[in-house]
């Protein structure tokens, strides 16, 4: 094989773990997806190593690996917590892919590579301060500033979904329990399966959050109200970001970003809750798809 010439990212997420190859001008040479063994470990750690053996044996190049996961590498422990993917936490996920690899590999946060990505050459290029969020399965952030990731002391800079929903009404209290042992994250409004039970609650009807937008769009006075009660509890969430970050940019992705009306309604919605006389921050979808994630992990290593 050649020397380094590729980066290679792998986005692990709870369903799917992606690789792409990326050349030294930022173009993807190879992209594929297996599908990840949900609740075994040891069977995700040989998916990852499959998939980086199988792209350089094609390639006939060796890389560098960046590795997008749910959840942080704990600066105490040096084990993953905090993932969604619970059978992920309290393992010893970098040391592993390094032993399975024979190779350093940078790993940091799902949304981290999002907001990496996005930044570097997506829908938040040439910003000085990007927010990346992603709206999916679970709620994560990603801050990057001059073009940089912010991980931070504790390694959860950006992780805005276990937060409580700002500025909560008397009905939101205390909120749907969380995976994370607390009641009423943000993640539990805003992920795609929390817009489906909030409508399922006021409707006694199950629908999927893409149901439901599609129905909305159609004129469904239910899905309707379900999307617009999405938009306000976004807007205050987001708000609570602009106030302590003040980003020039925040991007979206996630299932949920594929909803075209929150580009517009959530700026809407939240001037009354940010501490200025006007907000100039943009929310914009993303550029890069369901690609920024294992992008931004190949972006980890610089050209």
């Amino acid at each position: 094989m050649t020397g380094n010439r590729i980066r290679l990212g792998i986005d692990l997420g709870g369903t799917k773990t992606e690789i792409i190859a990326l050349d030294p001008q930022g173009r993807a040479r190879l992209r594929r997806r297996v599908a990840t063994p949900q609740g075994d470990y040891d069977a995700t750690i040989l998916a990852i190593a499959t998939l980086v053996h199988d792209a350089e044996r094609e390639l006939q190049a060796r890389g560098t690996v960046g590795v997008g996961t749910p959840g942080s590498i704990s600066r105490a422990t040096g084990l993953l917590r905090g993932a969604n993917s619970v059978w992920l936490n309290g393992r010893a996920i970098r040391t592993d892919l390094e032993a399975a690899l024979e190779r350093e590999v940078r790993i940091t946060n799902d949304a981290n590579c999002f907001a990496l990505s996005e930044a570097s050459d997506g829908a938040g290029r040439g910003a000085a301060t990007v927010f990346g969020v992603i709206l999916g399965t679970g709620v994560g952030g990603g801050i990057v500033v001059d073009g940089r990731v912010q991980v931070g002391v504790n390694a959860i800079a950006g992780e805005w979904g276990h937060n409580p929903l700002p500025w909560p009404q008397d009905d939101e209290r205390p909120g749907p329990a969380c995976f994370c042992g607390r009641s009423g994250c943000i993640e539990t409004w805003l992920a795609g399966p929390a817009l489906a039970r909030d409508h399922l609650r006021a409707t006694g009807q199950a629908r999927s959050a893409q149901d439901i937008a599609r129905h909305a769009a159609a004129g469904d006075r239910d899905c309707a109200s379900a999307l617009a009660r999405y938009e306000e509890r976004l807007a205050r969430a987001l708000a609570h970001v602009i106030n302590i970050l003040d980003p020039e940019v925040i991007v979206l992705g996630g299932g949920m970003s594929n909803v075209a009306r929150l580009y517009a309604g959530v700026p809407a919605r939240w001037a009354p809750w940010v501490f200025s006389d006007r907000v100039d921050t943009r929310l914009v979808r993303h550029a890069h798809g369901d690609s920024s994630g294992v992008r931004g992990a190949a972006w980890l290593w610089p050209a």
